[in-house]
């Protein structure tokens, strides 16, 4: 009798086996199937544990196929600069992308895993990819579509390398240039913030007239889901610090710091990222008014709200000073997914716990699921989780660096043109005996990028990535018979004697990424003010700034003939000498106040006691010579 039931109960396991192998009758496996009866069943069939594990996002480097099966893991992101080899091809992304994902399929229930990145400036993490301006720049431009454009080609160059999921848009509002990731913002004006939200129908694609308010929306295998960030109010800060305190009223919240997320939202936008900052002392990552009652309930949004970084550890102070209430004040307050990067078992533990102790509800579990499941249902991951070869030669392609030069173009900005008005510098003639290229910045890709670029911090020199540095770009642009003489710090000597027709000085910050980017005194680093004294000093010149924000320029700008604010432009710097030999006119207009002392910030447009040095939108204009 009891080898017949071992026989039985064999059959009986093989017939379960085979029934969960082939999809028959698993309503989530079936495409045709309405999103909430997907969502539904899949739910229905999951234990705790899976649940859970849905919940985790883990860094790359520990997801072998054994971790994202036993702990049924969710989520998996490259941290800035991580990548599977230095100088990865496409193919070498998308191998070890499947490689995690087959993982994740081989789980009881297969449920796919979704891979996510930081793609704030294009794919920045890749090598040889075309690397946008930064938000600041592109906030210059004041053209949506172009934004938009350029969230499209993003999404190609990320799906190239097998991700579908990019932490981006920041529609962060600057308010204080000292804050170190205020190049991430596109305005310190809400308006140009919220018109910027159009690069979400760029990478997540157009969203049908008939999508649910809420819903998240994803346009098929050349999309990727999207991330609003850092909700709500991290441009906010005291100071400009990093992760610190937003002092402000609601009205004041409300009307500055959310409207970007109301569009976010229209547009069908797939995640929100909790902000490390705290609104009036409270943290985001632990404030369930705005995650739950008004992003969830009140916005009705539908996609999923996942930590930043280490997130939840940093709700105490010091961080992960009591895991247990950061775990139980992050997931009651609305925070779906976790990131947990390399700490992902003592966080699954522990929540295990908290809800097989009733601490923590498993209502509020099955909602992060739900919302988990619906973007991966939405984006198509269940019929398509692997990815394929098919998009590799996106990478850096023609037609995206034109782009990021067209790009490049718009966001330049004007200052000065002329010692006055009636000698303007700019546009420069081409034709000319001899010209000097000096300054830190002028044959430097990586500082032409900044923070965000390969590594995390980015980097210096030329070879952290494919590009055009300003200094080839001038030399492929001028008279085949103008002398170019690059000196990176010229001296007082050479240049007494120098016979120079004019001097093009560009200099400016360093990279820096988040809180290494916070400043309290704005200058431009050593050696750029002697450079621009020593250079203006014996010649006509114009000055190039390399920022990601406004700094300190009012001590030498009586000294230039012309000085544009370049930003953080990118890989394509043959767009700045489109502009600056005349192919075509400055057009960009100041996405921040440009102050004339840090003793005056915070000061933005509107402020009682406004006196900058340039107002926001300010911006000098000239036009294209006409070819002869």
């Amino acid at each position: 009798m009891t080898k017949v039931l071992i026989v039985l109960m064999g059959f009986f396991l093989m017939f379960l086996s085979e029934t969960l192998g082939t999809g028959e009758h698993l309503k989530y496996k079936d495409p045709t199937k309405p999103l909430n009866v997907r969502i539904n069943d899949l739910l229905g069939r999951m234990t705790v544990e899976e649940k859970i594990g849905q919940m985790v996002q883990i860094e790359r480097v520990n997801a072998s196929a054994d971790v994202m099966k036993n702990y049924f893991i969710g989520s998996v992101l490259s941290g800035g600069g991580s990548a599977p080899s230095k100088e990865a091809t496409a193919k070498d992304w998308v191998d070890m992308v499947n490689e995690i994902q087959k993982g994740a399929l081989s789980s009881r229930l297969g449920i796919p895993m979704i891979y996510g990145i930081d793609a704030v400036h294009g794919h920045n993490n890749v090598y040889n990819a075309t690397i946008f301006p930064h938000n600041v720049g592109l906030g210059a431009t004041r053209d949506p579509e172009l934004v938009k454009n350029i969230g499209s080609a993003t999404a190609l160059e990320v799906r190239a390398t097998g991700i579908p999921y990019a932490f981006a848009p920041c529609i962060a509002v600057c308010k204080d240039p000292r804050w170190g990731r205020c190049y991430e913002s596109y305005s310190e004006d809400p308006k140009i913030v919220q018109e910027m939200t159009e690069i979400i129908l760029g990478l997540q694609g157009e969203i049908p007239p008939d999508s649910p308010k809420g819903v998240p929306y994803v346009g098929g295998k050349d999309k990727v889901a999207g991330c609003a960030k850092h909700y709500v109010g991290d441009g906010g800060t005291t100071k400009g610090i990093n992760e610190n305190d937003t002092v402000i009223d609601r009205h004041s919240l409300f009307s500055i710091h959310m409207p970007g997320y109301y569009h976010s939202i229209i547009k069908g936008i797939a995640t929100v990222m909790a902000s490390y900052s705290s609104w009036n002392g409270e943290k985001m990552h632990a404030h369930k008014e705005l995650l739950t009652d008004f992003l969830k309930n009140t916005l009705n949004f539908r996609g999923f709200v996942i930590s930043d970084w280490q997130g939840i550890d940093r709700i105490t102070s010091p961080p992960h000073a009591n895991y247990t209430y950061s775990i139980i004040a992050s997931v009651t307050a609305g925070v779906d997914m976790i990131m947990v990067p390399y700490n992902y078992t003592e966080f699954i533990d522990d929540l295990t716990y908290l809800v097989k102790t009733n601490i923590i509800p498993m209502s509020r579990i099955d909602d992060a699921v739900k919302r988990i499941l619906r973007v991966k249902f939405v984006m198509g991951l269940f019929e398509n989780p692997l990815a394929d070869y098919s998009l590799v030669n996106e990478i850096g392609k023609k037609e995206h660096r034109e782009l990021a030069r067209e790009a490049v173009r718009k966001s330049l900005v004007l200052l000065k043109n002329g010692k006055s008005t009636s000698t303007p510098l700019l546009p420069l003639p081409k034709k000319a005996q001899k010209i000097l290229v000096a300054g830190t910045h002028a044959n430097n890709l990586g500082y032409q990028c900044g923070g965000w670029t390969i590594e995390w911090q980015g980097a210096s020199g030329n070879n952290l990535t494919s590009g055009t540095t300003v200094l080839d770009a001038i030399k492929e642009t001028v008279d085949p018979e103008t002398e170019v003489t690059f000196e990176e710090q010229p001296n007082k000597e050479s240049l007494q004697s120098h016979g120079f027709s004019y001097g093009i000085v560009v200099v400016g910050e360093y990279p820096y990424a988040e809180t290494n980017g916070d400043s309290l005194n704005l200058t431009i680093p050593d050696p750029g003010p002697s450079t621009i004294t020593d250079v203006c000093g014996a010649m006509k010149c114009v000055v190039i700034i390399f920022s990601g924000r406004p700094v300190v320029i009012e001590p030498y700008i009586s000294s230039m003939d012309a000085l544009v604010a370049a930003w953080l432009p990118g890989t394509e710097g043959k767009g700045i000498t489109d502009v600056l030999f005349g192919d075509y006119g400055f057009t960009g207009k100041l996405p921040q106040t440009w102050f004339k002392t840090v003793d005056q910030l915070p000061m933005n447009f509107g402020d009682p006691n406004y006196d900058p040095l340039f107002s926001l939108g300010y911006g000098l204009t000239t036009e294209p010579i006409k070819a002869e």
